[in-house]
């Protein structure tokens, strides 16, 4: 099993709906994830409408992928580049840090995740 930002067993971000790069529940990653889904977000409206503006529609439910569409509140395991991006631009959303990947920590601080932590 993975580690969280922690370096403890990692935790599932959200099981309804559905989350991970594998629809497993959680923010794990491996070579084949190379968008490394591994922060796991509470949605906001700010960075639902940024992730819309950015290319990357959350909010819209597509049921031939069985995803219901995001509403803030949802949790969901969010792109590592595309998180940064929006913490940049001052629209990043909250972290659960015990579901996110260690991973993560390859391009975000501790410090700044911590900054955005939310608890589960």
């Amino acid at each position: 099993m993975a580690n969280n930002v922690f370096g403890e067993p990692l935790i599932p971000c959200c099981l309804s709906p559905i989350t991970g790069f594998y629809r497993d529940g959680y923010c794990q990653t491996d070579a084949l994830d190379t968008a490394k889904h591994t922060v796991c977000a509470v949605m906001t409206e700010d960075f639902l409408n940024f992730s819309l503006a950015t290319g990357n529609d959350l909010s819209t439910p597509r049921p031939e992928y069985d995803f219901p569409g995001l509403k803030p509140g949802d949790k969901w395991c969010v792109c590592l580049t595309r998180w940064l991006h929006a913490y940049q631009e001052k629209k990043a959303p909250g972290v659960i840090l015990e579901a996110t990947h260690e991973k993560t920590l390859e391009l975000i601080p501790l410090e700044e995740l911590i900054k955005y932590a939310v608890k589960n």
